[in-house]
């Protein structure tokens, strides 16, 4: 399986509102449940009206479009990096997931699943 590279640093951010949000820019995903307005989108757009929000974050995808008969596929990856104590943050789209990890692990994070058998591209 591939795992492609974004080569983006992320902010994982709890936002007051999404006004100040671009949906159409790459790489922003939004979230709202009964308790917040999550966003995770590049640092570089982080908006002002942030009530909280965590830096430093690298991120690889799962290349292609997974079809949703397949079953476990984000969760080897995960076990292969908890296993390693790399903690992850998930995020599911419709065609694949994506896979952020601290920056500080990110490097020891893709050797982690090159040796799983996984192709970093």
């Amino acid at each position: 399986m591939n795992l492609k590279v974004i080569d983006i640093e992320f902010s994982v951010c709890k936002v007051e509102d999404y006004s100040q949000v671009d949906l159409n820019e790459e790489f922003v995903f939004a979230g709202h449940t009964d308790e917040e307005l999550s966003l995770v989108c590049p640092t570089a757009l982080v908006p002002d009206n942030t009530t909280e929000h965590n830096d430093g974050w690298k991120a690889f995808r799962i290349d292609g479009v997974l079809d949703f008969s397949l079953i476990g596929i984000l969760s080897r990856i995960s076990t292969c990096l908890a296993d390693n104590s790399i903690g992850i943050f998930a995020i599911s789209t419709f065609n694949t997931d994506y896979i952020l990890t601290k920056e500080s692990d990110f490097t020891k994070a893709i050797e982690v699943l090159e040796q799983a058998g996984y192709t970093i591209i």
